[in-house]
């Protein structure tokens, strides 16, 4: 199967209090008193607009550290390597989570 390159153009960042891998929490029910903050481009912000009638928003993101994968992995907390697909792992072919 051939792969196409895509790019895309970042539309913001967003920040945690995170700055080492230790310590962040594993599953989000651990992690729902964090505070974290997302900067939106100047030009972009019109495009909010009614967004505070959701509940949720779904972020994509970059994972701009990782460097390489493995189609397998054995997650935290877990015996037996899983697809890569099928879990959080940050260290994916591709660097879109």
């Amino acid at each position: 199967m051939k792969c196409t390159k895509l790019s895309y153009d970042s539309i913001g960042i967003i920040h945690s209090p995170f700055k080492k891998i230790e310590g962040i929490p594993i599953q989000p029910s651990a992690a729902k008193d964090i505070k974290g903050t997302i900067e939106l481009r100047e030009e972009l912000t019109e495009g909010l607009k009614d967004l505070d009638g959701f509940s949720h928003i779904i972020l994509l993101y970059h994972f701009h550290l990782s460097k390489d994968y493995s189609f397998s992995v054995v997650p935290f907390l877990d015996d037996f390597p899983h697809g890569v697909f099928a879990t959080r792992a940050p260290r994916r072919p591709n660097s879109i989570g």
